[in-house]
């Protein structure tokens, strides 16, 4: 079985004893549970194991009811509550059980999972301050999907970085199927409209097939509002945004800008966080795809923009665009002062006035070319640049 960075850091961290939780978040199908009984295996101690994803929400008896049973196993021991963001009130018992762990000097070894980071980022922050430490699971790499599976660039890019779906390369129709249904749908449905209040579910569901199609574009929401009915306000299409961005399917990128109200109030750059999404939504398939000039530019432009997101997830960075006036560049990485401005060409078009123009209004700046005349796409996206 493939082994992800992922559990090299927990074994790594869980072997220090208990210094602080540790937080498994990412979207799913990006292996967090698989990592975790990884490191369990590998360090052999006594666990307890128990998930939280049922239709019907849990209370915050279920949280105590597997600490106890962990401490039932003796010590040193871990606790793993997985999809832990749907267990009602889960923080405030969380921060119960172990406070009294460690005024009892119990060594629990505590793991939370979550498919969800924004729902659970928002819990941390509310009652677990300075007791956690969190392990980012990203969509897999194409490094990774090479190394797993032996897929070519071109497999990766149009069935994207989802190893469960990759039983299903040679039939076109169950991927797809394996694609919406697994984890679009179960996305949608169980991690955000089961646990957030959403008045029009219908345009979430709408505004999430929008940014799909318009992956790799900038799009004011205003424009939103002319292509989505019932769209009401700037307000709620941000807000839903920010939601699906939270469950790793789709974000916004904001537009780079030394000024933070300025980028604030951009029109967002729609960015599927997984190729997989774009393409089983387009209905194309890949010889289509692949033919299409226009469709498969895109494509390969969201693979890089999905690629620097998952990097600077790992890092703690950011990735935005740039434009002004008809100068541009597809994205902008920032790692403190750090900025590299990075542009993809897919084609022939040797045009980098974009980052010219970039480099002179932010001195000190960084620029990248990916593609035609740059850094061969393979190379960037493989980890070997």
């Amino acid at each position: 079985m493939y082994r992800r960075y992922t559990t090299d850091m927990l074994v790594s961290r869980l072997r220090e004893g208990r210094g602080s939780m540790q937080i498994v978040l990412g979207p799913r199908q990006s292996g967090k549970t698989t990592s975790v009984r990884q490191a369990i295996d590998e360090l052999g101690l006594p666990f307890v194991y128990a998930s939280a994803d049922s239709p019907v929400p849990f209370g915050p008896e279920w949280v105590a009811q597997q600490w106890r049973a962990a401490r039932q196993q003796g010590e040193p021991s871990i606790l793993v509550l997985d999809e832990v963001q749907k267990a009602q009130g889960w923080p405030e018992q969380v921060k119960a059980e172990w406070d009294a762990d460690t005024w009892a000097s119990r060594d629990i070894r505590v793991v939370l999972l979550g498919s969800s980071p924004l729902l659970v980022e928002r819990g941390l922050t509310e009652s677990l301050a300075g007791r956690f430490e969190t392990v980012r699971s990203t969509h897999w790499t194409f490094a990774e999907c090479r190394d797993a599976f032996g897929w070519g660039l071109d497999t990766f890019l149009f069935h994207g970085g989802y190893p469960g779906a990759s039983r299903y390369l040679d039939d076109h129709d169950r991927w797809r199927a394996y694609i919406l249904d697994a984890i679009v749908e179960t996305t949608v449905s169980r991690d955000v409209l089961l646990l957030t209040r959403i008045d029009k579910p219908a345009l979430l569901r709408r505004l999430f097939g929008l940014a799909c199609e318009y992956s790799g574009q900038e799009l004011s929401y205003r424009k939103m509002i002319g292509q989505l009915t019932d769209a009401g306000n700037t307000t709620t299409l941000a807000h839903y945004l920010d939601l699906l961005a939270g469950t790793g399917l789709v974000t916004g990128l904001q537009k780079h800008s030394s000024r933070p109200v300025r980028r604030r109030s951009s029109s967002p750059k729609l960015l599927v966080m997984n190729t997989a999404l774009m393409t089983a939504l387009s209905g194309a398939r890949f010889e289509e795809a692949r033919s299409d000039g226009a469709l498969w530019g895109r494509i390969v432009e969201s693979a890089v923009g999905a690629h620097l997101f998952a990097v600077a997830q790992r890092a703690g960075g950011e990735v935005r665009y740039w434009r002004d006036g008809p100068s541009e560049v597809d994205f902008v990485t920032v790692r403190g002062r750090a900025v590299t401005a990075v542009e993809v060409k897919s084609g022939a078009v040797t045009d980098y006035r974009g980052l010219e123009v970039f480099r002179s209004r932010f001195p000190g700046s960084d620029t990248l070319l990916v593609g035609a005349g740059g850094t061969p796409l393979e190379a960037f996206l493989g980890g070997t640049a």
